[in-house]
């Protein structure tokens, strides 16, 4: 896993993460931070690289801080 790279959107800070699953695939969630409060989401689909998980999180994250799924 490589360090997380987290950008604004907005007034949110979203930063992706992932981890390797039991079965050797990678699993994506993200952070989606205003002020002091943040929220985590978990994703479904699994990943053959971290990077794919990675970009999947980053989208999910700039959409969900966008279309006001964090608030």
């Amino acid at each position: 896993m490589h360090a997380p790279t987290a950008f604004a959107v907005g007034r949110f800070l979203v930063t992706p993460l992932t981890r390797r699953t039991e079965t050797g695939h990678f699993a994506a969630s993200v952070s989606v931070r205003r002020g002091m409060h943040d929220r985590i989401f978990r994703f479904l689909p699994r990943f053959d690289s971290d990077v794919l998980a990675t970009r999947y999180a980053l989208d999910q994250g700039r959409e969900i801080a966008l279309h006001g799924a964090a608030a």
